[in-house]
């Protein structure tokens, strides 16, 4: 049973690798196309039996179904959002789609002999159970470190914004404009809100337009106060209200947020430190009592204490 299910797990990776890094369909018929207007067969060997080139396009036309069955399994296995959830993740290390697929692969890849030996040492179908989550947890695991990646990001965002909204009014009233006030105040910091900051400034200094380089960070920061701030400087900007009190009115509704934030936190974190308090801190301190009064009446030669 068990080297049937990595036997299966073995060719559903294989399909995917070769899914992911066969070249497209297109290339196959434009390497066809090419061979033909310089008057020698696609497959370049212009002596060979026609027995030969059946063979060779009947393998190429195999390698060419296995390619598409595993796009098709590797597009499904990857969707759209996972691109957005690596940019919401800071995408560290230039971290890209395929190479988190990969990573999720070899995941799985790694994780299955692992499950197939502890599953050999696990009781009745415990180990059944440990040979098919192995590998789902190989697989998942990746995901589970973006996610934690993109959650530190967020907290890190959440605590620099009011700050960096008032440093951001103040330089706009020293008569900056928002483009450069954003590269300036996100030069002069540190921490995921500033690098964005600062990207937004180069962008716009390249040409891109305000409004699409904060569509942008918004994407790569999908945060509710990055998209309130995204939305009021637009408002700002097609209506023409004053920047100032714009800022102004941003960084009091992110500090009331965070504090809002900080307190469920703490709210949150009171049953645990109860129940952690409850559960392992008082046992402990029981345990050690007893276990003076223990060698306390061992050491007495068991005569009753005065």
């Amino acid at each position: 049973m068990i080297a049937a299910v990595l036997a299966f797990a073995a060719a559903t990776l294989v399909v995917l690798g070769v899914g992911m890094l066969a070249p497209p369909a297109g290339t196959w018929r434009a390497s066809r196309r090419g061979s033909a207007r310089r008057g020698r067969p696609a497959d370049g060997r212009g002596g060979e039996p026609a027995a030969g080139r059946d063979r060779l396009a009947r393998g190429a036309g195999a390698v060419r179904a296995l390619a598409r069955l595993g796009g098709a399994v590797a597009r499904r296995a990857a969707p759209r959002e996972l691109e957005h959830r690596i940019e919401a993740a800071g995408r560290p290390g230039g971290l890209e789609s395929r190479e988190l697929m990969a990573a999720k692969l070899a995941g799985a890849l790694a994780a299955a002999p692992l499950g197939a030996l502890f599953g050999a040492a696990a009781p009745g179908r415990l180990g059944l159970l440990v040979v098919v989550i192995a590998p789902v947890a190989g697989f998942l695991a990746p995901d589970l470190w973006l996610a934690r990646q993109a959650t530190g990001r967020a907290t890190g965002a959440r605590r620099q914004l009011p700050e960096l909204l008032e440093l951001l009014r103040v330089t706009v009233d020293a008569g900056a404009s928002l483009a450069a006030a954003l590269a300036a105040v996100g030069e002069r910091a540190d921490g995921p809100l500033a690098r964005e900051w600062r990207a937004v400034g180069a962008e716009v200094a390249l040409g891109v337009p305000l409004g699409e380089a904060l569509t942008g960070m918004h994407r790569r920061l999908p945060l509710p106060e990055v998209r309130a701030l995204v939305a009021a400087l637009d408002r700002a900007g097609r209506h023409g209200a004053p920047l100032s009190a714009t800022l102004a009115g941003q960084a009091r509704d992110a500090r009331l947020s965070l504090r809002r934030r900080v307190q469920e936190d703490a709210a949150r974190a009171g049953p645990k430190i109860q129940l952690v308090v409850a559960l392992l801190l008082v046992p402990s301190v029981l345990l050690l009592v007893a276990a003076a009064l223990a060698s306390a009446l061992l050491g007495s030669g068991g005569t009753p204490l005065p």
